[in-house]
Parts: C-alpha cells; structure tokens; sequence
C-alpha cells in the first residue's frame, strides 16, 4: 500500500467532506444576520420567525462543521509530518491568528447569541450575531491565506532548506487570497441562496399539499390557515414566500459575484499556476481557443489523446489576459519549461522514500482539473438558474402543486455545494505534483516549492493510513447522519419546532419536565 497516495485519499475526503459545511455557514450566516437585523428595525413577526428557524440550521450545521474541521489539523502531523516541518514556520502564523482571533470571537459571540434570546437588549443581542458572522468570515480569510501561500509562496526568505516567514504582512495580503476569499465567500453566498429556495418550496408545497393555501382563476395564492396544525397560520405563508424570494435573489447575486471573482482569480492563476490552468482547458497546444468540449481516453495522461470537439476562438485568451489575441501556452510548451527549471527526476533523497530518483509527472490530472473545472461553473448555474425560475413561479404567491418539482428544488439544494466542492478538488488537485506550488511570478519568492511526494510521515505505513482513514470515514459518516437527521427534523417541524413556546398554550395543563423543555432557552440551540 502506498502511504502517500492513501494519505492524499485521507486528506481529500476528509477535507471536501468538511467544505461541505463550510460555505452553508458562512452564507446562512449572513443571511440570518440580515433577517435578525430586520426583525430588530420593523418588530414584524415574520422576520423573527424566519430568524429562528434559518437560525437553527445554521447552529447545526456550525457545529457539525467544527466537529469534522478539527480533523484537518490533526493530519498535519499524522501524515504529513515532513509537509508540517517545511511550512510550519509559515502556517502557524495565520492559524494561530484563525484559532484565537477569529474562531474565538465568532464561538463565544455565538454562545452570547443562542444563550441571549431575552436576557440582552435587542441591539446588543443583535450586535452578537453580526460578531459571530464576522469571525466565522474571518476564520476563513485566514485559512485561505495559509491555502494562498502553498498557491504562490511570499512573505518569507529561504534559510537552510527552508522558509521563514518574515513578512505576515505579506502572507495576508496575497494577491492570492484577496482573489480567492471574494469568491469563497460569493460561492457561499450562492448555497445559501440554493439552501432557502429548496426548503421554502417544500413548506409552500406542502401548505398546497394540505389545502392550506389555494389558488383563484387568476393562479394568484388565496392563503389559509390551519387552526389545528401548530404554525399553519397566515404569518407562515409570508415566512416561506419571503424566505423563498429571498433565496433567489442571493443566488442569483452569489452567482453574479463568484462569476466576476472568478475572472479575476482565473487570471491571476495564469500567472501563478499556467500547468493547473492549461489543464483546465485541455489546452495541450497554444493557441487562443476556449474547449467548450474535448473527450480522450478515460485515465490517460496523454496530450496526444486528447480530442477538442468544440472550441470559441479568443474565449481562452481572454479568460487569461483579457483580449482576444493572445496566444495562450499550452501543457506540451509548458511542461518542457518546468522540467528545465524545477528538475526532470525526484531528488535522490531519503526523504522521497521509494520515489527517489523517479522521473517527475508534471501533468495535472487531466479528466479532474477539466471536468472540475466544469462542473464548478455548471452547479453554480444550476443554483442561478433555480433561482430565477423560483423567483418568476413565486410572482403570484405561491409554488407549483407538483412534487416532482418540489423533489427537484430539494435536489438542487445540493447543486452550489458540488460546485464549491469541485472548485477546491481543482484547486488542490490542479497543483500536483507540487503540494507548496513553485513561483513563476515576478512579485513572489521564487525558489519555494515541495513535491508532494516529500511530504508524507515517513515514519507511517500504508496500512496504519488506511485505518485512520477508515475509522475517520465511520466517523463522518455517523456525523453526516446525524446532521441530514437533525437537518431534516427541523425542516418538517417548521417554525412550530422553533418556537415551541409560541404554539403551547401555558394554561394547558402540562407533562411536567417536557413542557418545560419546550420553553428552555435551550430548546432553540438544539
């Protein structure tokens, strides 16, 4: 077994199984915020519903992803031991800023939050939830900067061997990371914006479903209420329908600014990583062209198998240099000029275990970096696209009664998340061989690189590998159904499962301790 291919399946796994989390935090998050702000400057009910049912998902899925995010740190240092001695002058910089800045803030102003309902003034009270939402956005710009510099290396100066950091300053103003945090936090913007449309359509379609809401001649919503159905009033109805145009509206936007980033960070990638981005266009050769479609054998590594169906003449050049007319290198000039300048063989050292002295695979994962590419635009479409159709559906009041329309826009919900997810596989993966990526720009240390393969514990074995990654794998997969079960009980409960105390009478006689539970502060956390 090899350690170091088993070791990359670890870390990949684990890490998009934790980026799934990720984005529906730091855009619901948001969202909550503004629908907290909201009910705090109108008093109008319909706001502090809709903030304590998005509320509650955002608690869950925050804490499910602090608990598979610890995981990422841990492998540092069980399988990637000698990746940690070569960045870990520079890594420990931004996360220790992101362990007791930002996290610290955004934990302890969200305990104010859940914990405050009642007990602080509503501005003050207010005032936690933005602080929370502020550290969680904080937390991420720290971590991309730590990502940014194995992208394109600053800040540092090469003593024996290795890199010291001695700029911070640098390392968080990469030009990288001022590209790559804009379009992190607009492609989490977009899945909470996926994220509201598919569960608002699900309670709009089933008010329909149970004769709560019909529609008049004109298809305009004639809204209902069901007095012996917790929640089923009239204020429901504007719960959802707002919630759902709300949701179009941010994926549309999300869509609009991870489009607009994207240019940008694309750009730049040329500069910093020509190889990941060649790939990504199946551009074996140079030329100006954009692949709309190019096919090749399933697995092979092979320029020469690569077929281009369908290419926009000048689409490549401007993706890359904003006109039409220049002349893009391609994977067959390029890898020539990384053999020549980062060396043809692994170095002969122990430290590369059997890989000494192997001749180095330059190529980027072909079917992955192009594919990944595409579907990263092609989800974020979908959850724009859905966006707009909920928005022009929802102008009378209210959704379609067909289920297999509602069953697609809960399927869409996943939609944003796989492209955030494929936009980091291309990411990570389009770097290889390298896992600290050398540095052909003029404005970054050039010098600075690791092969991945020097990167691994040498001191762990392949199958001492597969078994954490198999305990890790039983781990997650107990975390994800525990989420998707909780998720998926508080969506069906709606708001009456949010607001217990609103929809009990507290003159009817109880069943002691559960009454009591219904109206803790606690029964909103959790």
């Amino acid at each position: 077994m090899d350690p170091l291919e088993i070791a990359r399946w670890q870390f990949g796994i684990t890490t998009v199984y934790h980026f799934m989390m990720v984005p529906l935090t730091l855009g619901l998050g948001m969202v909550v915020a503004v629908l907290h702000t909201m009910w705090v400057r109108t008093a109008d009910e319909k706001w502090l519903r809709m903030t304590k049912f998005w509320g509650k998902l955002y608690l869950v899925n925050f804490i499910m992803g602090v608990a598979t995010g610890i995981v990422q740190e841990f492998q540092f240092g069980m399988a990637w031991s000698e990746y940690s001695r070569f960045v870990g002058d520079v890594f420990g910089a931004p996360l220790a800023m992101e362990g007791l800045l930002a996290f610290f803030v955004e934990s302890t102003f969200l305990g104010l939050w859940i914990f405050g309902w009642d007990r602080l003034p509503k501005k003050v009270h207010l005032a936690t939830l933005w602080l929370a939402v502020i550290g969680s956005w904080g937390s991420a710009y720290f971590i991309l900067a730590a990502n940014s510099w194995m992208q394109h290396p600053v800040g540092i100066e090469f003593v024996n061997g290795k890199p010291v950091l001695n700029d911070i300053w640098a390392v968080l103003t990469n030009n990288t990371v001022l590209a790559a945090f804009p379009h992190t936090i607009a492609g989490a913007i977009a899945v909470a914006g996926g994220f509201l449309v598919g569960i608002a359509w699900y309670q709009l379609w089933r008010r329909r479903k149970d004769g709560i809401d019909t529609v008049d001649a004109k298809g305009r919503v004639i809204v209902g209420e069901a007095t012996d159905i917790p929640g089923r009033d009239k204020k429901d109805h504007s719960v959802w329908i707002t919630s759902m145009r709300i949701g179009g509206v941010v994926a549309i936007l999300g869509f609009g600014a991870v489009a607009i980033t994207g240019d940008i960070q694309g750009k730049l990638m040329y500069e910093q990583q020509p190889l990941k981005m060649a790939a990504a266009e199946a551009a074996c050769h140079s030329g100006t062209s954009f692949s709309v479609l190019s096919i090749g054998k399933l697995g092979s590594q092979n320029c020469d198998e690569v077929v281009p169906i369908i290419e926009i003449p000048g689409v490549l050049s401007y993706l890359a240099k904003g006109d039409f007319t220049t002349e893009m290198p391609g994977l067959n000039e390029l890898i020539p000029e990384y053999e020549e300048k980062y060396g043809t063989n692994l170095p002969d050292n122990p430290l590369y275990g059997e890989r000494a002295g192997q001749k180095i695979d330059y190529m980027p994962n072909l079917e992955v970096t192009y594919w990944g590419f595409r579907i990263m635009i092609g989800f974020g479409a979908i959850a724009a696209f859905a966006g707009a159709v909920a928005l022009w559906l929802t102008r009378k009041g209210t959704v379609p009664t067909s289920k297999p329309l509602m069953q697609l826009a809960i399927f869409g919900i996943l939609a944003p998340f796989g492209a955030n997810a494929a936009g980091w596989v291309f990411t990570e993966m389009g770097r290889q061989p390298f896992v600290v990526a050398p540095n052909p720009n003029p404005s970054g240390v050039d010098g600075v690189f690791m092969f991945t393969a020097a990167a691994v514990s040498p001191g762990v074995d392949g199958r001492e590998i597969v078994f954490s990654l198999v305990a890790l794998g039983l781990v997650y997969l107990a975390l994800m159904v525990v989420e998707v079960f909780l998720l998926a009980k508080f969506v069906r409960a709606g708001i009456a499962g949010v607001m217990p105390e609103k929809f009990t009478d507290p003159n009817e006689p109880g069943d002691g301790d559960g009454d009591a539970d219904r109206r803790d502060v606690l029964a909103f956390a959790y």
